[in-house]
């Protein structure tokens, strides 16, 4: 990272970015944007940086809020923060007979009040650069099934809370959008297709790529428009 990307270049934080969909936001946005990579792995955030122009890593335990207030409180963000890519999320399978509490209790704590409470750390620094967050939904967000309940209801209350903030952002020229990819190439794929004891059939998923070139089009739209919700689905195959 040279300081002169830093200083010119806008800064996107991305939550979940050492694999799948956030990695892929990485490299989609590091032509044009200094990137703040976040997540638990520090090793793999540093590997992934090392790949990027312009980068730095942010280690963090979303869950722990008190230390995710500091990790928030050490960035330095001359201009504010351009966006937020909410890219981390579980994935939490089973039916309402199987949950327990404590199993509804971890999918909202990480899909849900995470994502709120470190947007809300973030809001002074969206608002300075009038930035634009972006949270990555699913498919599950518009339709729940069975034995994905909990999962379903997280992305549901996410779609709820995007809604939400997107009107209370309106007077400070803060975007909100919500991205929903349906099936991806990615490792939470497997985790549903083991969970549903079915054959893994890449070609018939989409790419992360591709979902991650929708979001650097709601970060790179027009500042009089913004990318309110972005349905994605793979095409269909044969």
């Amino acid at each position: 990272m040279t300081t002169e990307h830093r200083a010119t270049r806008p800064a996107v934080l991305i939550p979940g970015a050492s694999r799948g969909i956030g990695r892929a936001v990485a490299h989609e946005l590091a032509a044009d944007h200094h990137l703040i990579l976040s997540g638990r792995d520090g090793r793999a955030l540093a590997a992934l940086a090392a790949e990027l122009d312009s980068a730095e890593v942010l280690v963090a335990e979303l869950t722990d809020h008190a230390a995710t207030a500091e990790a928030v409180r050490a960035l330095d963000l001359p201009g504010g923060l351009a966006g937020v890519v909410h890219s981390a999320g579980i994935l939490v399978n089973g039916s309402v007979e199987e949950l327990s509490a404590e199993d509804w209790e971890r999918n909202f704590a990480i899909n849900v009040t995470a994502v709120s409470e470190l947007t809300r750390l973030l809001l002074p620094a969206l608002r300075e650069a009038r930035g634009t967050v972006v949270a990555v939904n699913s498919g599950s967000g518009y339709n729940a099934k069975g034995d994905r309940g909990a999962y379903s209801a997280s992305k549901f209350a996410l779609r709820a809370w995007t809604d939400a903030l997107r009107q209370e952002e309106l007077p400070h020229g803060v975007r909100v959008s919500s991205v929903h990819p349906g099936r991806v190439d990615t490792d939470m794929q497997h985790e549903l297709r083991a969970a549903e004891q079915g054959e893994y059939e890449a070609e018939k998923y989409m790419r992360p790529a591709t979902v991650a070139s929708a979001i650097g089009f709601v970060l790179r739209a027009p500042e009089d428009a913004v990318v309110a919700s972005i349905d994605l689905r793979p095409r269909a195959i044969g």
